[in-house]
């Protein structure tokens, strides 16, 4: 409140130059905390009605407390709304998607920054396809998985999909199967399994 009322003094009353003035500075907050970590945020998840698509958000911040601020929370919903309604490829085009006030994503996050202080970031964006997509989210919210079945032949494989989601989250798995793993890794473990 006390930086709209120093950006209107500053800018003469002028509401269009203060608005500039705010984003501003949101822009050098953010240039000097963008080396900072990201390690809190929210993970969001949308599948479509048919479920044969599914999106992944994740927005990262600073710290905990932050991740829980409402304006956090609805720029984590309009950044899942913007992926669910343009179908972005990468997180690159999904931050230059417009939201419904004309800014983009990037701008609406370089803004958010500015007021909160913290660095704000997409820290992952999954779009994938596939027969049957299940997804998990942690009850924290800040773990997900979208997983893709295949050959499931109309079968229902929703709980059980789910079960597979919540070992995924649970375990952090190396790689989806045995020609995944890398061979030292696996080497490794092997000795660690023989002494």
């Amino acid at each position: 409140m006390m930086d709209c009322k120093k950006a209107l003094v500053e800018s003469n009353g002028d509401f269009e130059a203060a608005v500039d003035l705010l984003r501003k500075k949101g822009q050098k907050v953010s240039a000097a905390r963008s080396g900072n970590a990201t390690s809190e945020g929210q993970v969001l998840i949308s599948v479509s009605a048919d479920g044969t698509n599914g999106k992944l958000v994740a927005l990262a911040c600073e710290t905990e407390p932050v991740s829980k601020v409402e304006d956090f929370r609805n720029l984590a919903q309009a950044v899942l709304a913007a992926a669910v309604a343009n179908n972005p490829a990468s997180a690159e085009e999904l931050s230059a998607i417009k939201l419904q006030d004309g800014r983009t994503v990037a701008e609406t996050i370089t803004e958010l920054t500015g007021k909160i202080g913290e660095k704000i970031v997409i820290q992952e964006y999954a779009n994938i396809s596939g027969e049957k997509i299940v997804s998990y989210i942690h009850s924290n919210g800040k773990m997900g998985v979208l997983v893709v079945f295949e050959g499931a032949n109309g079968v229902d494989i929703t709980e059980a999909g789910k079960d597979v989601a919540m070992q995924i989250a649970a375990m952090n798995p190396v790689a989806v199967d045995k020609d995944g793993v890398d061979q030292l890794q696996l080497s490794v473990k092997s000795k660690l399994l023989k002494m």
